[in-house]
């Protein structure tokens, strides 16, 4: 059946079926047990780091026990024993890291190593993550955050104290006990035990900037400019620290330096930033820039045309300008708005996951400094590559290999397990505006095959999103040249808009059950050369309570796959990572594609069809046209 694109939502990307799993039926791969470790890797200045870096664990002999390479700063260790460990990180250019682990059987660990250049040849103190916090801790801690992520502050009090009286001296511990309190309006509190995460880290980002609102409650505003500033230096990347620098500054009557900062908070946030657009027009209209005050008062209204507070703001700067006596002009207040509540958000970010990576918006990868993007043109260029791949592409399968950590309330993993799928994609044009896109399996394969019941389906379509047809419905901005895997790539962030139909994903409840779209945001990595699509993240614009979906993130790696029979070369997904937390189910998945064979259709429309075998779930050869 061919759909028409505006309900591609149904047939792409995520059919996400709840049932009750089977005993598991587990494909012929030998079943591991132990955790998973999750390096990342940053630079000296907190970012992921560019260059590749070797990542080796050893045992307590002092034996190698496994080996990871990074991407894109971040390099995963699967089927983990448990037991003490040496994590050693070498990259080019940078002092060897090091950090002793003690990891636990079915734990889901995150270190996290900052790498220090090579300085004359001169040693240098290698600085590490904070110490993993033991089980009981970590499940105390995991539970106190779930409850204050829904609000239920008393519950999460009394974990919390369990939590302080296990590790009190745990940086993560202290930053969400200082969140809690502020929360509460007990700032006394709620300084404390900010101060005591500073004094574990200095550069912790998420105390640097909760301390300067604090300090910005008292009045204080030096205090707070100076941890602003300091918030600024740890994390040069994070919108949201000169955001906040930026207000400050205005509080202070410092408008030159607003204007800078606020402009530097849209530059690193792009999309995301948006809501500091009503700052910097306060800031322009200061130093007597209306007209250009008004513009970006107007680019935000049609994004938020429902905030009263920026409608006032842009009338009142209407007024001003048509006002031709200076001295009439003189006579409007030029009172600061009221300080916006999204400031306090900026600043007391959300209790950070003991187990999901962070939200694609928490921090922005950085850029090349004074390269200049073209958004259209990436947009367009990427769109004309993911057309010539539906053109060029009948059906093609693949075999998937899977590796699945259930994942329970306290962030703590199952041993994991594997399993294989082969299965056929199909992708077609139809007509105009008209696709048809399958994922299909074996007859007997069914989505209760899937660890914990949820499938994901339409993995090779995701690129889709950057077809002329549906592109249209996103908010789509280029942020700057960077590079991944050491080569140069635009960095394109992409959000579903609020005016348009939302097209792409779903939730479903069984194969035949009702569908829930849910909108979604990403980040994309296309090549400056071929404007090829090398990664994607996406993750939820938001939760959606209907269906308990709490949280969906993914990140895909395409590479190219060369097929000598038909001498085509397509970009494919090589591999792709999923956290979600769905009706109570959590999960983290990784996905590895490889033996792809591809099937075209002939002149006469002739589909050569492949044979599977269903006892061995083996492709048999690709059998004969259909008539």
């Amino acid at each position: 059946m061919y759909f028409p694109a505006r309900m591609l939502r149904t047939t792409i990307l995520l059919i996400a079926s709840l049932v009750l799993p089977p005993a598991a039926v587990k494909a012929q791969i030998p079943q591991s047990v132990g955790g998973s470790l999750t390096v990342i890797v940053e630079g000296p200045d907190g970012s992921p780091l560019e260059e590749l870096a070797q990542a080796e664990l050893t045992n307590s002999a002092g034996q190698l026990y496994q080996q990871a390479t990074t991407r894109g700063g971040r390099a995963a260790f699967t089927s983990v024993g448990p037991g003490g460990f040496v994590l050693s990180v070498v990259a080019a250019g940078y002092l060897r890291a090091s950090e002793q682990l003690q990891l636990l059987p079915g734990e889901a660990s995150i270190v996290t190593i900052r790498m220090q250049p090579v300085s004359n040849g001169k040693p240098a103190t290698i600085p590490t993550g904070p110490p993993i916090l033991a089980p009981n801790a970590k499940k105390e801690l995991g539970k106190a955050v779930e409850k204050m992520q829904a609000g239920r502050l008393k519950e999460a009090r009394s974990h919390l104290d369990a939590a302080y009286r296990l590790a009190p001296g745990n940086p993560e511990v202290n930053y969400i006990f200082g969140l809690y309190f502020a929360r509460v309006d007990d700032w006394g509190n709620a300084k404390f035990h900010l101060e005591t995460v500073l004094q574990l880290d200095p550069k912790y980002l998420g105390a640097l900037l909760s301390m300067g609102v604090i300090f910005l409650h008292e009045n204080d505003t030096g205090k707070a400019i100076t941890y602003f500033k300091k918030a600024a230096e740890a994390g040069p990347s994070s919108w949201r620290a000169h955001a906040l620098l930026a207000d400050a500054y205005l509080r202070q009557g410092s408008v030159d330096e607003g204007v800078v900062e606020a402009e530097r908070a849209t530059q690193l946030g792009q999309a995301q930033a948006s809501i500091v657009q009503p700052l910097l027009a306060r800031a322009l209209a200061r130093r007597g820039d209306t007209d250009r005050a008004i513009r970006v008062l107007k680019s935000y209204l049609t994004q938020f045309p429902s905030d009263v507070a920026a409608t006032q703001q842009l009338a009142e700067l209407k007024a001003k300008r048509e006002i031709a006596n200076a001295a009439q002009a003189s006579t409007l207040t030029d009172a600061p708005l009221p300080a916006r509540m999204f400031l306090t958000q900026l600043a007391m970010l959300s209790p950070p996951s003991v187990w999901l990576p962070p939200d694609v918006d928490d921090r922005v990868p950085p850029v090349e400094s004074g390269v200049a993007c073209d958004a259209q043109r990436v947009v367009d260029s990427a769109g004309k590559r993911v057309q010539e791949f539906v053109s060029d592409v009948d059906r093609f399968t693949a075999t998937e290999l899977i590796t699945h950590e259930t994942v329970n309330k306290s962030g703590i993993a199952s041993p994991p397990e594997t399993y294989k799928f082969n299965y056929l994609v199909s992708i077609r044009e139809a007509g105009p505006e008209l696709l048809n896109v399958e994922e299909l399996r074996p007859r007997n394969y069914s989505s209760k095959d899937f660890p914990d019941g949820i499938q994901r389906s339409g993995l090779p379509a995701l690129m889709l999103i950057f077809h002329p047809y549906y592109a249209r419905n996103f908010e789509i901005v280029c942020e700057g040249l960077a590079r991944w895997n050491g080569l140069p790539a635009w960095q394109v962030h992409f959000r579903q808009r609020s005016d348009r139909p939302n097209t792409i994903r779903d939730y479903r409840f069984g194969a035949t059950g009702k569908s829930y779209p849910v909108a979604f945001k990403g980040r994309a990595w296309i090549a400056a050369d071929g404007f090829q699509i090398v990664r994607l993240e996406t993750d939820l614009l938001a939760p959606v309570p209907e269906i308990r979906l709490v949280a969906d993130y993914a990140a895909v790696e395409y590479g190219p796959v060369n097929f000598q029979a038909h001498n085509a070369e397509l970009w494919l997904p090589k591999s792709a990572e999923f956290y979600y937390d769905w009706m109570g189910h959590r999960g983290h998945r990784v996905h590895h594609f490889q033996n792809y064979l591809l099937f075209s259709v002939t002149d006469r429309e002739k589909v050569f069809t492949p044979k599977i075998d269903n006892a061995s779930n083996k492709l048999i050869s690709s059998g004969r046209p259909d008539r």
